[in-house]
């Protein structure tokens, strides 16, 4: 086991420290890393996009830890619906709030609709969701042509323009977190097929939230999980791309908290 500890600084009108631990730990689906806050607060567990790992997260770990949550969240490389189970079974922990953003929230969906039992709530950003029906595969390939699409430059396929015109020093750091692997691969655990039947039939309480121009899932795309998901809130973030959490950090950790307030 591997641990280390990384202190953040919030600004609430005064300063406060933040100790977030890092550790590796062997679980039955293989090696994860994950970030941990401690806490007797309510989890929110967190799973990043398919790129760069847990530390993509540093503009919500202030903010959930300011508002009573324990933070944990685990490196996406690797993780699947079964790795998320495990780790949570390892730390002792029944019921919890789930957020994934992008391939993370395609994860999230995954678990929800296998242990639906064991959230809170489910909060779904920036994501395709995995969904196999036909019509939706089919929709995305018109959305994001193969071969071209893949190899645009990353931070132009996931920021949004508004960002990048405005942000080059985010951009640059997005960039340097987004390259950087901390994880130890795990075998990939059996897939869990999602498709709107199944959604339509999901209870757990969700938010939905995509930015307004996001070229993965933009808003219209959105609005269809919204129609197959009819106990769901959803929420465009604006001046956003792909990584809303990054690019538009106080709408996006607003819009969440407000959501959490609702389903402790």
């Amino acid at each position: 086991m591997r641990a280390l500890s990384i202190s953040l600084l919030l600004i609430t009108g005064c300063v406060r420290a933040a100790t977030v631990t890092g550790t590796t730990v062997d679980l039955p689906s293989g090696k994860v890393f994950y970030r941990d806050s401690l806490g007797s607060g309510v989890p929110v567990v967190f799973l990043h996009a398919g790129s760069g790992n847990s530390m993509l997260w540093e503009f919500q770990i202030p903010a959930f830890i300011a508002a009573g949550y324990r933070f944990i969240a685990a490196d996406h490389r690797g993780v699947g619906p079964a790795s998320v189970g495990e780790l949570l079974d390892k730390l002792g922990i029944a019921k919890f709030h789930l957020l994934g953003t992008a391939a993370g929230g395609g994860v999230a969906l995954q678990y929800a609709l296998a242990q639906p039992g064991r959230l809170r709530s489910l909060t779904v950003a920036n994501s395709i969701g995995n969904v196999r029906d036909e019509e939706y595969v089919a929709l995305g390939r018109r959305l994001r042509p193969a071969p071209w699409f893949g190899q645009l430059p990353l931070e132009f396929r996931e920021l949004g323009p508004s960002y990048r015109a405005a942000n080059p020093e985010g951009v640059k750091r997005w960039l340097a977190l987004s390259e950087r692997e901390t994880a130890t691969p795990a075998p990939s655990p059996a897939a869990i097929e999602v498709t709107w039947a199944k959604l339509e039939a999901l209870t757990v309480p969700t938010l939905l939230l995509t930015g307004d121009a996001d070229l993965y899932t933009p808003p219209a795309v959105l609005r269809m999980f919204a129609a197959h998901m009819k106990q769901a809130r959803f929420a465009v973030i604006p001046e956003a791309g792909h990584s809303a959490y990054w690019e538009n950090p106080e709408a996006f950790n607003r819009a969440v908290l407000a959501f959490l307030r609702r389903h402790r």
